[in-house]
């Protein structure tokens, strides 16, 4: 055991605001595991939700773990240690249940780590009734867990309001039984996947076969939320070591009703569900008490019907009001004052497509002239620096849609000049540009990632092409780090032990010694008919994604 561990926990604790209910009994010992380290865990509002529901039940105890920074994985090798629990600084492996929260894919490479850590097998083959039951939920997981499968017990497969009750009921029955049977019972679950129950064959990069054993079902169904009534999620530990340390988070929606073909957030929490005005606000005044900026969470924070009186009403109230980005075609005037009253100089807009054709490709339902009026409205209030997010390497894109893009950032930055000019301050327009990363679950599933070479050319063209330009910045999400997601977002099991050797020796050394060809998963175009890792999820809405697919392309 480190004493120097134990000490760095409780500070952390120490300098946490908690509104969960702590205790130190119940029947069911719960260890919730973030695969990051504890800033980026403690600023996602769904980790926090789920720590907060299981600790709700009064026969759950559930703790926290997380990836541990640099100077302690060295403690913990100096040490021998093996990873702790956050609360009790307890060992990991001694928990009833270890439950991973997972909402990016990349973060799939710390799971090996933490098993190591804990002494706990990665692969749930070779775990005996004794090991924790490894369990996991989270965004990325809705999407397609097969990459990881391997790894874990079983997988909740939708929102965790509506699944926890009967799962728990299952999890917190006295009698010992196998784990093979407990594992039969949790199947029979409805949103659960129980992956050691489906026998899975392969014909090369394509699903050959896929069949279900004892009590599973043959597809999962995808559960949601249906409870419009009950208060909003919102923050249940406030702590300034993390990135919206100053903000008391409330989630105003779920899903987005957009249904934008390259999103996957807009199709995996749908149907679009907002949360009632009078619950939000009065969550609204309980955070004021704690943080004086509340951060509005949403898919599409725009689109909450009367997001302007919301605002407004953090700001009369003696708050300030954020938001990650504003949809381009509701920028309701009430938002924006109440953003510039809050002390924005910067706003985010998300045109995603620099060409019109490229819009109506994604089915963005904005032009140009709907682009060019929401900068107005920004500019005309005094904020003066854009943030615009752009998507290249999209199905069909050419060079002239390259060319729209950087006309279209021309205009923009002439309309923040001008302003700045007359109010004799300086004013910024940063590009956001994301390689397009094809997503299950979204009508584009079926398309290729375009190659990394071509996407470094696109790169350097945009970046000569906005040169000329001042006042105007580029940024661009690493290229190895976007065929990497896109790899563990179209993968299947065959990756589960290449994810094992790169945790070991480097993900670069894993794929040539493995000989993988990962190209096969992330640059294949595939056919419509093909049968797809994630197929077995239950989302209903496979024949609306396939008509979007084909009125995306039809000629």
């Amino acid at each position: 055991m480190s004493w120097k561990i134990i000490e760095k926990y409780r500070h952390i604790l120490a300098c946490e605001d908690s509104i969960t209910v702590k205790k130190s009994v119940a029947g069911l010992r719960v260890c919730l595991v973030y695969p990051n380290r504890y800033h980026a865990a403690m600023s996602n509002l769904g980790f926090q939700a789920v720590h907060g529901l299981l600790n709700s039940y009064p026969d759950v105890l559930c703790e926290r773990a997380f990836l541990p920074d640099r100077e302690e994985l060295d403690e913990y090798a100096k040490s021998g240690s093996r990873l702790l629990s956050l609360e009790s600084q307890r060992p990991v492996n001694e928990f009833d249940i270890v439950a991973f929260s997972i909402s990016f894919e990349s973060d799939y490479l710390n799971i090996p780590v933490i098993f190591k850590l804990a002494g706990i097998p990665a692969f749930a083959a070779d775990r005996g009734d004794a090991m924790p039951l490894v369990m996991a939920g989270g965004a990325a997981l809705f999407l397609n867990p097969e990459p990881v499968a391997d790894f874990l017990d079983l997988v909740c497969l939708g929102e965790a309001e509506p699944m926890l009750p009967a799962l728990l009921e299952v999890l917190t029955r006295e009698e010992q039984i196998a784990r093979s049977q407990l594992l039969e019972r949790c199947a029979a679950v409805d949103g659960v996947y129980v992956p050691s129950l489906y026998t899975v064959a392969y014909d090369g990069a394509a699903v050959a076969l896929r069949k279900a054993q004892g009590s599973a079902p043959p597809t999962v169904r995808r559960l949601w939320d249906r409870d419009h009534v009950s208060p909003p999620t919102a923050s249940t530990i406030l702590t300034e070591n993390t990135e919206f340390g100053d903000m008391y988070l409330v989630e105003v929606a779920r899903g987005c009703p957009r249904g934008c073909r390259f999103c996957a957030a807009g199709f995996i929490y749908l149907p679009y569900r907002q949360r009632n005005m009078a619950a939000v606000k009065e969550e609204v005044l309980k955070g004021l008490e704690k943080r004086k900026k509340i951060g509005l969470v949403g898919a599409a924070v725009s689109d909450y019907r009367g997001v302007g009186e919301l605002a407004r009403f953090i700001v009369d109230n003696g708050g300030k009001v954020s938001v990650a980005s504003l949809r381009i075609d509701c920028l309701e005037p009430q938002l924006v004052d109440a953003l510039k009253d809050s002390g924005h100089k910067t706003v985010a807009l998300a045109p995603e497509g620099g060409s019109q054709r490229l819009r109506d490709l994604i089915k963005k339902n904005i032009n140009e002239e709907q682009i060019l009026a929401a900068c107005d409205e920004l500019i005309g209030r005094d904020i003066l620096n854009l943030k615009l997010y752009f998507i290249i390497g999209l199905p069909t894109e050419t060079s002239e849609d390259l060319d729209e893009l950087i006309a279209l950032v021309g205009k923009v930055r002439e309309r923040v000049i001008a302003a700045a000019k007359k109010n004799k301050r300086l004013g910024d327009v940063l590009l956001s540009v994301n390689p397009f990363i094809p997503k299950p679950f979204t009508p584009f599933q079926w398309c290729a990632m375009e190659d990394l070479k071509s996407l470094e050319k696109k790169e350097r063209y945009l970046q000569k092409g906005i040169a000329p330009l001042s006042n105007v910045r580029m940024q661009m999400e690493g290229l190895k780090e976007a065929y990497l997601q896109a790899l563990l977002s179209r993968g299947d099991r065959r990756l589960a032990p290449l994810i094992l050797r790169g945790a070991e020796i480097g993900w670069k050394k894993a794929v040539r010694e493995q000989k993988v060809d990962t190209d096969a998963w992330v640059r294949r175009e595939i056919p419509l008919e093909e049968e797809l890792p994630w197929d077995f999820i239950d989302s209903g809405d496979r024949e609306k994604l396939v008509s979007e697919y084909r009125k995306a392309f039809e000629k």
